[in-house]
């Protein structure tokens, strides 16, 4: 896995299936190449497993492949990034992005009206600026700073590599003399975010993560530095879908809902982590 993220949800998932004795897991090696991806759904339908989990580099292109699932009877669990076709899946599970943003602009927001700023500098380290995800997560940011009067003061993307968390944090630095606050969209970037302010020696201001790594939640819970929450997307979504997969192959519903049956789509609402609160998310970062 090319990404922190993605190996915290192979994980997730493999902890998950093990507490089953009824269910045996067979992972697929995680991959970007598109190709490799279909070919391995290909190999899971000629298998004939009971229940697929699918975490597509890109729903667009893998939406057949997960439709050819559906019509040879095997349920799809759609995880994270949504299939187009809703036939192409019975149940998606994933975290909310414009919510992510919400977090980070009230964690901010209230941040700096109890310290009584008036005009802050706010900062936002996007991911790759072009996709959905980002912009949901950035038009939540700004919606939940407009309900204290503020706004994005300037923004850069960092393309979720540490690299480029290091060299947009150090041109956003020397741009802006003065900081209020930070929201840098990922974790796993934000290693780099946080070596160019270090390097830079700045302290004035605050720092908000995005999803919720382990490294970050300790950071955080150690309090030693800029880095005061992060607001999850959580991997633990996966260790989810493996549990709504296995109810959906044994026809069985969730055990406090009314319903028989599994619901069509469930998001994940984004957590916000502090210092009070680290200890209870760092086992699922």
């Amino acid at each position: 896995a090319d990404h922190g993220w993605i190996a915290a949800i192979s994980k997730n998932a493999a902890d998950a299936a093990k507490q089953y004795s009824d269910v045996e897991l067979k992972a697929v090696e995680p991959t970007n190449d598109i190709n490799q991806q279909i070919s391995a759904v290909e190999s899971l339908i000629q298998a004939k497993v009971n229940a697929l989990v699918i975490l597509p580099n890109d729903g667009e292109q893998l939406n057949q492949v997960a439709r050819q699932a559906m019509d040879a009877g095997i349920p799809v669990i759609n995880l994270d990034r949504v299939f187009p076709d809703k036939l192409s899946y019975r149940t998606w599970i994933g975290g909310d992005n414009y919510g992510m943003g919400v977090a980070a602009g009230h964690f901010i927001g209230k941040t700096l009206k109890d310290k009584g700023v008036a005009d802050p500098v706010i900062l936002e380290i996007q991911g790759i600026a072009t996709l959905p995800l980002t912009q949901d997560r950035s038009k939540g940011f700004e919606d939940a700073l407009k309900t204290y009067g503020f706004k994005v003061t300037a923004k850069q993307d960092a393309k979720f590599t540490v690299e480029s968390g290091t060299q947009v944090a150090s041109n956003l630095l020397q741009a802006h003399k003065k900081i209020d606050a930070i929201w840098n969209h990922d974790d796993d970037q934000g290693i780099g975010v946080l070596a160019a302010i270090k390097e830079a020696g700045r302290e004035e201001f605050f720092m908000v993560g995005g999803a919720g790594s382990a490294n970050a939640m300790r950071d955080i819970k150690a309090d030693s530095g800029v880095l005061k929450a992060t607001v999850t997307y959580s991997p633990t979504m996966a260790a989810s879908a493996i549990k709504i997969a296995r109810l959906i192959a044994q026809g069985k519903g969730m055990s406090d809902l009314l319903e028989q049956q599994v619901p069509q789509s469930i998001t994940l609402t984004s957590e916000t982590v502090t210092k009070d609160n680290a200890d209870k998310y760092l086992p699922t970062g």
